[in-house]
């Protein structure tokens, strides 16, 4: 699956670290539209990746982290589930470097929070809104790097960094 418009947009890290991506919209019109409204808007700014798992992924864009505490970041509106088995076509894998969107059990009912692939995830395939990827190796180095740091459970949450992930700000060139 090779799309062929991509928007490019960059996580920046408070460490320095960035990961460059490409979001496409032909493929999940709506999960992209709506990654790039809360990134103009500074959403994402200050928000953590909050759940990072070695050989599976990791997960952002929902909450603060605050020592031991994680605060959730209530998202201004839930969008459809683009793929398949919620009745949209969507022939973009998860694969290494995927970039999707993360929901609940309920197919519609994702927000702000989105994931990154470390690894192939097949079974994630025609159950998520893949909408993008990250755009070159040293990003996925990084992305593969968070998925490797030390974990704990905080709040009740299980796989969250011990050390703040934090995102600085997620910029979008549109």
């Amino acid at each position: 699956m090779s799309p062929t418009t991509s928007i490019p947009a960059v996580i920046r890290f408070t460490n320095g670290k960035k990961i460059n991506l490409e979001l496409y919209p032909e493929v999940a019109s709506l999960s992209v539209e709506n990654f790039v409204e809360l990134a103009k808007s500074g959403f994402y700014d200050g928000l953590c990746f909050h759940r990072v798992i070695p050989g599976f992924m990791i997960q952002g864009g929902g909450f603060i982290a605050k020592g031991e505490k994680l605060s959730q970041k209530k998202a201004p509106r839930t969008v459809k589930g683009e793929f398949r088995s919620n009745g949209v076509e969507n022939a973009l894998l998860h694969t290494a470097g995927t970039l999707s969107m993360a929901r609940t059990s309920v197919k519609d009912s994702a927000t702000s929070q989105f994931f990154i692939c470390v690894a192939d995830v097949p079974y994630l395939d025609g159950e998520y809104a893949a909408f993008g990827k990250v755009a070159d190796a040293d990003s996925f180095k990084v992305a593969v790097q968070v998925s490797e740091v030390r974990t704990a459970t905080k709040d009740g949450y299980e796989n969250v960094p011990v050390q703040p992930i934090e995102i600085q700000t997620i910029e979008v060139r549109v």
